[in-house]
C-alpha cells in the first residue's frame, strides 16, 4: 500500500493459491469418522461406527499414538463366526456421559449384543462391557474374541506381544509403554484363549484371522510388527443374557500395569463403568443449564458437544484440534496439535457454558510457550508443549519473516480478557500479566506497519495466505482491548493507554483501508505487492469476516458489517440441497467441486458464524427463531448418530469429510447455542417490559 494509505482493487477475487486447483483435485477424500471418543485427559481412545479401536493416545491426548490396524470384536456360536462390522448396529452414547451405548444384532448368529465402553475417569483403563442376548430361543456356547493391533509409540518396529501366565493376560510393550489386555467372563477373570503373531509383513494378515474358526492357536510371544487376539467362552441361556468385560490397562512400567489390572479385578469393571458414568453426569450438571430455550434435540447436541470437547482436551491444558488420524492419507500429518487460536475459542465457549477449568489450564499452557523474550506464539504445538510441525517459512521474498498467524497470539489474550470480565479473578490473572499479557500486547503494538497502523503481514486462520487479514486485524484489536482492560486493573495506566490507543488506530485504519466503498463491504485481506511498496485489497468473500464483530471491533448491526455478512450469506451458502456455508469463494481444500453453486465444501464452524451474527442482529424473538434455529438444526443434521460433528461435509451427500470429531465444530456449536439463548432472553425481557409499560 502506498505511504498515503490508499489501496487498489485486486483482480484475484476468489482465486486460490497458485496451483491449488490441480492440487485440490487430488485431495478429494472422504473421512472414516470416529463415531465415539473416550478420554480422561491422559488415555484417549477413538472407536469407529463398528466399535473398532482406531486410535489410542497416551500419556497425552493426541500426541503419542499407539494404534495400528483397526482392532475388532468377533463372535462365534454354533460353528458360525462374524466380526462386529457385519452386525446391524445403533451407535450412541448414554445420555450426559462418555460411556457408549451400542446395540447390535446378527440374524445368522441369533444374538443381540449391547456394548458399553468407557475410559475410566481416574485410572488409565479402557473398560468394555459386552452383553450377549439369545434371540434363537436355545441355550448354547458363545465365544467372544477381542483383536488388538498396536504400533507402540507410533511404529510397528520392536514391539513385543506375549501371554503372561501369572496375570492370565496378554501384554504389548515397547520401552516405557505397557498395554495389558484382560477380561472377565460371567465372573471368571483371566484370559483362557489367546494368541500372538506378526502382522503386516511377509503377507501375514494378523491374528484376527486365527479367530474365525472359533479357536486360537495359543502362540505365547512374538516380536517386531505384532498383534494379538484373546477369546472368552460363555454359556448363553435360552432367551437369556451372558456378560463379558474386557479391559485395557496402560502404564509406563510392568509393575504399574500389573497394579492397574489388579485394581480392575478388585474394584470390578462394572463399578469402573458406573463411577465413570456418574462422574460425567456430575460434570455435565456442575454448570447451570443455560440453553433451556432451545428445542430438546438441540439441547441434546449441546450437551454432547460439551462432552466431546472436554474429551479432546489434554490434562496439561492443550486443546487438541482432532484425534482422528485418517487425514494422514492426504498429507502425512494430522490435526493432533494445539492451535492457540482454536484453543482460545474452545476455552471461551466452555467458560461461557460454566466450565472454567479448561480455559484456565489452556492459558497457563500458552504462558509457558512464551520463551526467550518472544512476544508471539508460533503455528501450533504438541500436547506436551513441544513445537508442532509447520509449513510457515522463516524466510521469504528475499528476507527473514515471522512464521506466525498473529490472530493466534491475539486471541489468547482476548480469551483471558473474556474470562476476566466474567469472573474478575485477579488471583488467576496476576501471575499471567507480565509473562503473557504484557509480552504479547507489547509485541502486537510494535509489530505494525507504520504507514497503515495495521498489523504487518502474517498467515491467515486458514493457513493459506500471507497478508493483512480482516480476521487478524479484528483479533488483534480484541487482544489489545483485553490487554488494556487487564493493565488498568493492575494499575498499569500508561500500558493500558498504549494498548487502547493502538486498538483505536487499528479500528480507524480498518475503516479507511479494509472497507471498500465501491463494493459496500469489507475486504478479506490486504495483499502485499511483493517487491513493490503497498497492498492490494482482496475482495473475495470469506466466512471469517465474522471476526469484524466477534471480538468487539465493530458492532454486529453496524451497517457495514450487515452488508458484509449479508454478502457472505448470499454468496457462500451452498445451493445443492445440502446447504451450509463454505469457507470462501474458490475453496479447493478437499473439494468435490468449485462453482457458483458450490464455492467450497460446507463447514460446521462457518455456518455457526452466520448463526452468531443472526443472533446478534435479531430484533425480536420471532426473528431470532426464524433465522438462527434453521442454522443450528442444519448443524444437528450433519452430526453422526452418536452426536459427533465433523469439520466439513460433502456438498451433495452430506457425508462427513476431513476429521471427525473436530473440537472447534463442537465448541462452536456450544458457543452459538449460548449466543442464541442469551439473545432470546434479552429479546423476551425487552418484549415483556414493553408490554408492561403499555399496560401501565
Amino acid at each position: 500500500m502506498p505511504a498515503n494509505g490508499s489501496a487498489t482493487e485486486a483482480s484475484r477475487g476468489g482465486e486460490g493459491l497458485p496451483g491449488e486447483h490441480a492440487f485440490g483435485a487430488l485431495l478429494y477424500w472422504l473421512a472414516m469418522p470416529r463415531a465415539l471418543v473416550l478420554s480422561n485427559g491422559r488415555l484417549h481412545v477413538n472407536l469407529d461406527d463398528a466399535c473398532r479401536i482406531r486410535d489410542v493416545y497416551y500419556p497425552q491426548v493426541g500426541f503419542e499414538h499407539h494404534a495400528g490396524a483397526p482392532s475388532r470384536l468377533g463372535f462365534w456360536t454354533d460353528g458360525v463366526f462374524a466380526w462386529f462390522d457385519a452386525f446391524d448396529r445403533t451407535v450412541a452414547y448414554e445420555a450426559d456421559t462418555l460411556v457408549t451405548d451400542v446395540v447390535a444384532s446378527h440374524p445368522a448368529l441369533g444374538i443381540e449384543v449391547h456394548l458399553r465402553d468407557a475410559v475410566d475417569f481416574e485410572a488409565d483403563v479402557l473398560v468394555r462391557q459386552v452383553e450377549v442376548r439369545d434371540l434363537a430361543g436355545r441355550a448354547r456356547e458363545v465365544r467372544v474374541f477381542a483383536h488388538h493391533d498396536l504400533n507402540v509409540s507410533g511404529t510397528d518396529v520392536g514391539d513385543t506381544a506375549f501371554f503372561d501366565p501369572e496375570l492370565a493376560a496378554v501384554l504389548h510393550y515397547k520401552g516405557s509403554r505397557y498395554f495389558l489386555f484382560n477380561g472377565s467372563a460371567q465372573g471368571r477373570a483371566g484370559v483362557r484363549l489367546y494368541t500372538t503373531g506378526r502382522t503386516g509383513i511377509h503377507g501375514l494378515a494378523g491374528t484376527w484371522a486365527d479367530a474365525e474358526d472359533g479357536e486360537l492357536s495359543g502362540h505365547a510371544i512374538e516380536q517386531g510388527a505384532v498383534d494379538s487376539c484373546i477369546g472368552f467362552s460363555m454359556a448363553l441361556p435360552a432367551g437369556g443374557v451372558a456378560t463379558l468385560h474386557i479391559w485395557m490397562c496402560v502404564a509406563t512400567a510392568y509393575r504399574q500395569v500389573k497394579a492397574l489390572d489388579q485394581m480392575v479385578r478388585d474394584t470390578s469393571p462394572e463399578k469402573l463403568l458406573d463411577r465413570t458414568r456418574k462422574y460425567w453426569q456430575s460434570w455435565v450438571n456442575s454448570a447451570s443449564r443455560r440453553v433451556d430455550s432451545l428445542p430438546a434435540h438441540l439441547q441434546t447436541l449441546y450437551t454432547r458437544s460439551l462432552l466431546v470437547t472436554r474429551a479432546l482436551i489434554d490434562e496439561g491444558g492443550g486443546v487438541v484440534a482432532a484425534t482422528d488420524r485418517d487425514i494422514l492419507e492426504h498429507a502425512r500429518d494430522t490435526y493432533c496439535y494445539v492451535w492457540p487460536r482454536d484453543g482460545a475459542l474452545v476455552g471461551v465457549a466452555l467458560d461461557r457454558a460454566g466450565y472454567s477449568h479448561p480455559l484456565r489450564d489452556f492459558l497457563e499452557f500458552c504462558a509457558e510457550r512464551f520463551g526467550g523474550g518472544r512476544g508471539y506464539l508460533l503455528h501450533k504445538y504438541n500436547a506436551d508443549g513441544s513445537l508442532g510441525s509447520s509449513w510457515h517459512p522463516w524466510f521469504g521474498d528475499g528476507q527473514p519473516q515471522l512464521p506466525i498467524q498473529e490472530d493466534e497470539t491475539a486471541l489468547v489474550i482476548w480469551s483471558l480478557g473474556e474470562y476476566f470480565k466474567r469472573t474478575r479473578d485477579t488471583e488467576f490473572v496476576k501471575p499471567l500479566y507480565h509473562p503473557l499479557v504484557e509480552k504479547a500486547a507489547d509485541f502486537m503494538v510494535s509489530w505494525r506497519d507504520h504507514s497503515t497502523r495495521l498489523p504487518r503481514p502474517s498467515w491467515d486462520l486458514w493457513e493459506e495466505r500471507r497478508g493483512v487479514h480482516t480476521f487478524t486485524v479484528a483479533a488483534v484489536h480484541g487482544g489489545l482491548s483485553a490487554a488494556a482492560l487487564i493493565a488498568d486493573e493492575f494499575g498499569e495506566r500508561e500500558k493500558a493507554a498504549t494498548y487502547r490507543g493502538a486498538a483505536a488506530e487499528m479500528r480507524r485504519a480498518a475503516d479507511d483501508l479494509l472497507w471498500n466503498e465501491r463494493e459496500q463491504r469489507f475486504a478479506r485481506q490486504l495483499m502485499p505487492r511483493g517487491a513493490a511498496w503497498g497492498y492490494d485489497r482482496d475482495m473475495a468473500l470469506d466466512a471469517s469476516l465474522f471476526g469484524l464483530f466477534a471480538f468487539g471491533m465493530y458492532e454486529a448491526d453496524d451497517p457495514r458489517v450487515v452488508a458484509t455478512m449479508e454478502a457472505v450469506r448470499d454468496t457462500l451458502w451452498l445451493r445443492t440441497g445440502i446447504g451450509g456455508v463454505s469457507r470462501y469463494q474458490g475453496d479447493y481444500y478437499l473439494s468435490v467441486e468449485v462453482s457458483d453453486d458450490v464455492p467450497g465444501n460446507p463447514w460446521i464452524i462457518c455456518t455457526l458464524w452466520l448463526a452468531d451474527w443472526c443472533s446478534r442482529v435479531a430484533r425480536s424473538a420471532a426473528e431470532l427463531d426464524a433465522t438462527v434455529l434453521p442454522l443450528l438444526e442444519w448443524v444437528q443434521r450433519q452430526a453422526l448418530p452418536s452426536g459427533v460433528l465433523p469439520e466439513q461435509v460433502h456438498p451433495y451427500t452430506g457425508a462427513p469429510m476431513s476429521v471427525a470429531p473436530l473440537t472447534w465444530s463442537h465448541a462452536g456449536f456450544v458457543a452459538s447455542c449460548l449466543t442464541y439463548a442469551e439473545a432470546r432472553a434479552i429479546l423476551t425481557d425487552r418484549r415483556r417490559r414493553h408490554s408492561d409499560a403499555q399496560s401501565a
